[in-house]
């Protein structure tokens, strides 16, 4: 199905969970999108998020996705259902935009990228956070040649898993679930971003509790087996021949390492803060670096606290929580008959280098990653401009 750019890109929801409030939020804010239906398997759920945002119509699975008025499916179903719900989509001539991960298993991730190639359908696929300012200003760090040659990547994420904040967490420790499949997602599509794809990995994990305890909500009290490892690790080398390791945890009670660094020839680019919120998984926060220059080491004594390092300049509009925008770059995308930025075939890139991980972890060697994807494209200063509606729009819409 083609878009008129004279008319808006048509969705229709489905999965009326917490994270949708912020797509819906982020999408009312401009004009090209409208988010016409929503659905669930709960109907008096999905009345309530009609009523809230100002959806026109709640109704069935079945119905939001043979609407042929619908041009494209958002899908923020649950990590087992993503695959099923885009494959129908896809089968019914619609776009799709789905929350990560991309699929729970390789056979169906190569499957769905065959079935829109053949339709000649866009996929994309969260997580977008890589379309925030933070990241389009590491990008431009790296683009500029700040740092060199990159030559190596760390990450690291030390939490206690979800069950502290959120009611129903029992997904996270199921198939689909876990820091790697729930956390690495932003982390890895971010260094595909900044180094391009990954060729080969190494992995190990386990799990510290066979059960977790609800700590929140009406079912408080009440434990959940644990089904999958809450604690991975693993080496990455790049197509481009730097290497990096990657640490996602639900098993770290807490932790002051930063979130992310890229080395390079002649300096470090660094994701500073210590808080989830702020890290790769988030759209907005500082963007340190060092160069040969301005190194610490460059003169003695050493200095204490961080206050030498360089913050960039973040050049970027995006700085807020703006889930979705993955999907507003969609809509442009068919317009322009180009690929989204947050593509399928980077989200599938991604599932795979993940579970090869988890393969290595079983195997004890490196897994070769089969899958390569196109680097996206940094956004254009001028991205969307035009497009937003006033808050007058935004109000009278909701």
């Amino acid at each position: 199905m083609q878009n008129d750019a004279s008319k808006s890109f048509r969705v229709g929801l489905i999965g009326c969970g917490r994270i949708s409030d912020i797509y819906l939020t982020t999408l009312a804010k401009y004009a090209h999108t409208e988010v016409v239906a929503c659905a669930s398997l709960d109907l008096t759920e999905s009345r309530a998020k009609a009523a809230q945002h100002g959806i026109a119509r709640a109704c069935s699975v079945d119905e939001v996705i043979e609407d042929p008025s619908i041009d494209c499916i958002l899908n923020l179903t649950i990590p087992a259902a993503h695959a099923e719900v885009t494959r129908q989509a896809l089968m019914a001539g619609k776009h799709v935009y789905s929350e990560k991960p991309f699929v729970t298993d390789i056979a169906e991730g190569q499957a769905l990228i065959a079935l829109a190639k053949q339709k000649n359908l866009k996929l994309g696929n969260a997580p977008d956070t890589f379309l925030g300012g933070r990241w389009q200003t590491v990008r431009r760090l790296i683009d500029e040649g700040t740092i060199g040659r990159p030559t190596g990547v760390f990450a690291h994420v030390g939490t206690h898993g979800t069950e502290r904040h959120h009611p129903n967490p029992d997904f996270y420790y199921q198939c689909g679930g876990g820091p790697l499949l729930d956390l690495g997602p932003y982390y890895l599509t971010a260094m595909v971003f900044c180094l391009g794809p990954i060729a080969r990995v190494a992995g190990m994990g386990n799990r510290a509790f066979d059960r977790r305890l609800i700590e929140n909500g009406p079912r408080t009290g009440t434990e959940i087996p644990v089904e999958v490892d809450t604690h991975s690790v693993s080496l990455l080398e790049f197509d481009n021949g730097a290497i990096g390791s990657m640490t996602m945890s639900f098993d770290t009670w807490d932790s002051e390492t930063p979130r992310l660094e890229i080395y390079g020839e002649d300096g470090v680019v660094l994701i500073p803060d210590p808080d989830p919120v702020h890290g790769a998984n988030d759209f907005h926060g500082p963007v340190w670096f060092r160069t040969r220059d301005t190194s610490r080491w460059s003169h003695q004594p050493r200095p204490k606290g961080r206050d030498e390092w360089q913050i960039a300049e973040n050049f970027h509009g995006f700085n807020e929580n703006s889930r979705g925008l993955g999907l507003l770059d969609l809509a442009q995308a068919v317009e322009e008959g180009r690929a989204p930025r947050a593509s399928g075939d980077l989200a599938f890139h991604v599932f795979e280098v993940m579970d090869a991980i988890e393969r290595a972890s079983g195997l004890g060697r490196y897994q070769s990653i089969q899958s390569r994807c196109d680097v996206p494209a940094p956004l254009p200063i001028d991205f969307l401009q035009g497009r937003a509606r006033s808050n007058q729009e935004v109000a009278d819409a909701n």
